[in-house]
C-alpha cells in the first residue's frame, strides 16, 4: 500500500510537468513571444520569489500548520531593508536587518502556535494584520527609495547570464530538498504533521520543530521580500498583497496535503512553475486579470479535492 502511494505521488509530479510543457506549447502557438529569451527570463524571475517562500510554506503545511503572514512579511522585511540601506548605505547591514525581522516574526508565529497552542491560521492572521499596519505606519503610505545600486542588484542583477534571484531560488530549493530528505529534522517535520501526539510520545521535540519551521519560513520570506523590494526599485507598503495565496496554491498543486504529513519540495517547485507559466501566458494573450484569479481559485479546489479523494482511496 505504501508503494502505491509513492507511485501516485510520482505520477502526479510527472503529470504536472506534462501540463507545464503543454501550456508552453499552447502559449507559444497563441503568442510566439512566449519562448523569447526575455520572456523566459521574466518567468524565472517571477517564479523565484514565489518558489523561495513556497519552500518554507511546504514545510509549514507538512507540519499541519499554515502561514497567512507571508505577504505582509515580504512587505515588512523589504521595507526594513530599504530603510536601513537608505540611512546607512550599507547593503550587508540592510540584508541582515531584513533577515533578522523575518526570523523574529517566524519565531513569534512559532511560539504562538507551538507554545500558545493557537491555530496557525489565527496566529499568522494576526501577524499579517499587524505587519501590514506597521508597514503603513512606518512609511506613512509613501514609498522608501535608496541610492545604492548594489542593493538594487539583489532583485535586478545578474551573475553571468543568470539573474541573481534565480540563483537565490536554486539555493533555497536545494536547501529545502536536503533538509526534508537527508536530515533527521526533515523526518521530524513529516512525523509531526502525520501524527503530533505519536511524535510527542516518541520523543520528538514537537514544540522545537514547529518553532524552527516557522523561523525558517520567516527567513525565506524575508529573503523573498528583499528580492521583491529591490526589483520594484523602492519599498512599497502595499507590496506582497495576497502573496501567501500563491505560495499555498503552489504547495497544494504540487501535492502537499493540507492535513499535514505529506508533501515534497520539488513537487511545490513544479507547482510554482505551473502557476507562473499559466499567469505569464494568460497575460501575454491578454486575458483579464480578474479571470486569472478565478482560475487560480479553481485550481486550488481541484487540487485539494484530488488530495482528499486520493487519501480516501
Amino acid at each position: 500500500m505504501k508503494e502505491k502511494k509513492i507511485n501516485i505521488n510520482g505520477l502526479r509530479e510527472l503529470l504536472l510537468v506534462g501540463v507545464v510543457l503543454l501550456l508552453c506549447v499552447v502559449w507559444t502557438v497563441m503568442n510566439p513571444q512566449f519562448l523569447s529569451v526575455n520572456n523566459i527570463t521574466n518567468i524565472l524571475r517571477q517564479a523565484s520569489y514565489t518558489a523561495i517562500v513556497a519552500v518554507g510554506m511546504t514545510m509549514i503545511i507538512i507540519i499541519g500548520e499554515i502561514d497567512l503572514s507571508a505577504g505582509s512579511l515580504v512587505c515588512a522585511a523589504g521595507l526594513v531593508g530599504a530603510v536601513v540601506c537608505k540611512n546607512t548605505n550599507n547593503v550587508l547591514l540592510a540584508v541582515l536587518a531584513a533577515i533578522l525581522v523575518g526570523a523574529l516574526v517566524g519565531l513569534c508565529n512559532g511560539i504562538l502556535c507551538a507554545v500558545g497552542c493557537l491555530p496557525g491560521f489565527i496566529a499568522t492572521l494576526a501577524s499579517m494584520t499587524i505587519l501590514r499596519g506597521l508597514a503603513y505606519i512606518i512609511t506613512g503610505g509613501n514609498s522608501i527609495v535608496w541610492s545604492n545600486d548594489n542593493f538594487t542588484k539583489i532583485g535586478t542583477g545578474y551573475i553571468g547570464p543568470v539573474p541573481i534571484p534565480v540563483i537565490i531560488m536554486i539555493i533555497a530549493i536545494i536547501f529545502g530538498v536536503m533538509l526534508t530528505t537527508k536530515f533527521r529534522f526533515g523526518r521530524y517535520i513529516y512525523a509531526v504533521g502525520g501524527n503530533m501526539e505519536t511524535s510527542r510520545w516518541s520523543g520528538i521535540p514537537v514544540v522545537k520543530v514547529k518553532i524552527l519551521v516557522y523561523v525558517i519560513m520567516g527567513v525565506l520570506t524575508a529573503i523573498a521580500g528583499l528580492i521583491v523590494t529591490t526589483r520594484l526599485g523602492s519599498g512599497q507598503p502595499s507590496a506582497g498583497l495576497n502573496f501567501e495565496m500563491d505560495c499555498i496554491t503552489a504547495s497544494v498543486v504540487g501535492g502537499t496535503s493540507m492535513s499535514g504529513g505529506r508533501g515534497k519540495v520539488m513537487g511545490t517547485v513544479v507547482g510554482v512553475l505551473l502557476l507562473t507559466v499559466l499567469t505569464n501566458g494568460m497575460t501575454l494573450v491578454g486575458m483579464n486579470t480578474y479571470w486569472q484569479q478565478v482560475l487560480k481559485g479553481i485550481i486550488i479546489v481541484v487540487s485539494v479535492l484530488a488530495d482528499t479523494r486520493g487519501k480516501a482511496k
